[in-house]
């Protein structure tokens, strides 16, 4: 018999059955403990030393599983993390996993071992069922023994999560640049192994068809989130055709992309925004700085690290989530915002 199962007969989360019977100090009602304490006796269901252990562990420690620590996009999360865990006495671990589920199991397993308070998902989850099922399962057995964990975008049902306005910003900024007059707008967006890169595409082809536009006729180029994938993916959609065919905007779908499109375009002396826009998204504290400044969609990053560590760290039973990402949903907005790398297209 397991807590799990203790949780699911008494009806409540299992953080709050785990808080009953593995002698947390965040607080429950009296009412949900009693609840509680009459399905594990019920059922049979006897507490283990490890989990309490963990729940009353002294080491004063937020985990923080990220894809990239060299991303500024992540390191501004990790920011938010850090300094919301420092307001509630702990100290922040980054594991950085590359975007790679084996290294992510790994990291869940290490911080697991290490009896960390709480495990925080910045990085995007993923889109292959097996890998989804054994991370779950590890975080599953994390948080029996008492641990917490939140999450940074959706990972899918039965975590507490903090949800970026990912594809309401893409088809956002997409409608400005579409406002703008452009027609032939090409994507470079990320893999297809992560969830995220899917969220934003579909905002962007959500923008086009509501302007009468064809998704199905998108130029969408897929690379790595980085600064050598954002050159490699405006070079092969320049060199699909020549200069009559280029699109006359380009939305690259993280801002460290952006920046690498910039990159590669100046050098090839394609003037932006003149012969081509670029825009990017997340609004990290480069894209401002760059020559053009970046028009991009800017989400409040720190603020998706503090309010995931407020989640994992909160007492008391949880809400329902309206959008059934987790038991609690913290939506946070988001804001275009377009500066000189766009402009409207320039006339045939």
């Amino acid at each position: 018999m397991t807590l799990g199962d203790v949780a699911r007969h008494a009806g409540v989360s299992l953080a709050t059955a785990s808080r009953v019977l593995n002698g947390s100090a965040r607080t429950v009602t009296e009412a949900l403990s009693e609840k509680v304490r009459a399905s594990a006796e019920t059922l049979g269901y006897l507490t283990n030393a490890p989990a309490q252990a963990l729940a009353k562990a002294s080491g004063a420690t937020v985990g923080v599983l990220l894809h990239d620590v060299a991303d500024p996009y992540f390191g501004a999360i990790a920011r938010g993390v850090w300094d919301a865990a420092s307001e509630a006495g702990l100290l922040s671990l980054v594991a950085s996993t590359d975007a790679d589920p084996e290294t992510e199991l790994g990291a869940i397993r290490m911080l697991h071992g290490q009896r960390v308070r709480a495990i925080v998902l910045a990085g995007s989850g993923y889109t292959d069922p097996d890998a989804v099922r054994r991370i779950d399962r590890a975080l599953d057995a994390y948080r029996e023994q008492g641990g917490a964990v939140a999450a940074i975008t959706d990972h899918g049902p039965g975590y507490d999560t903090v949800l970026p306005a990912n594809r309401s910003g893409a088809a956002g900024l997409t409608g400005a640049l579409i406002a703008l007059g452009h027609r032939r707008i090409a994507v470079v967006t990320g893999p297809e192994r992560l969830r995220v890169p899917a969220e934003r595409l579909g905002g962007v082809l959500d923008a086009l068809a509501a302007a009468g536009l064809d998704p199905a006729a998108a130029l969408v180029e897929r690379t790595e989130f980085s600064h050598a994938g954002g050159r490699a993916a405006i070079g092969r959609i320049l060199a699909a055709g020549g200069p009559e065919s280029w699109p006359t905007a380009v939305v690259a779908l993280s801002d460290i992309c952006a920046a690498g499109v910039l990159a590669e375009l100046r050098d090839r002396g394609v003037a932006v925004p003149g012969r081509i826009s670029v825009a990017g998204f997340d609004d990290i504290p480069l894209a401002a700085d760059l020559a053009p400044p970046l028009s991009t969609v800017r989400i409040p990053l720190a603020r998706l690290g503090a309010e995931a560590v407020r989640l994992a760290l909160a007492a008391g039973e949880p809400q329902p989530a309206g959008g059934g990402a987790g038991r609690i949903a913290v939506p946070l907005p988001a804001e275009v915002v377009l500066r000189a790398s766009t402009a409207p297209p320039p006339h045939d």
